[in-house]
């Protein structure tokens, strides 16, 4: 799993934001910048580190040991949860996690070395895994 070795602030404050603005296309970490192919994504919604190694390994047992793979989000936002049946009140929850914003637009993963049905099948497999709409996208594209 995906976590930051050392934070400045524990818990953040909940960060609302209206959903056009959170609709908008990303403008950082839109190309492919390492591989041949890629996963976009389509959609907003928070990715947490626990799906994001889900999809990494769905992605590296689909393309075998010739591939290369690169993940190109960490997951750096602390979400946090009370507990069940407890009462309002009382300060913020415990920290639950760490999450990434996806953006429409963001590139989420990268793969070289295969064929692009094999990365077409992995990228498909990872996407599955992910709150998100993902594309596939290719170097030429």
């Amino acid at each position: 799993m995906l976590f930051p070795k050392k934070v400045k602030y524990r818990k953040w404050q909940t960060n609302r934001k209206h959903p056009e603005k959170l609709a908008r296309p990303d403008t950082r970490g839109i190309t492919l910048a390492f591989g041949s192919f890629g996963l976009k994504a389509e959609t907003q919604g928070r990715i947490t580190s626990n799906q994001i190694e889900a999809a990494r390994r769905a992605l590296t047992r689909s393309i075998g040991k010739t591939g290369k793979v690169w993940i190109r989000i960490f997951p750096d936002r602390p979400v946090t949860a009370k507990a069940a049946e407890v009462g309002m009140g009382k300060g913020k929850g415990d920290l639950k996690g760490y999450v990434m914003e996806a953006r429409p637009g963001r590139m989420l993963f990268e793969v070289d070395g295969v064929t692009e049905e094999a990365a077409r099948l992995g990228m498909h497999k990872a996407g599955a895994k992910l709150p998100v709409k993902t594309k596939f996208i290719t170097r030429d594209h």
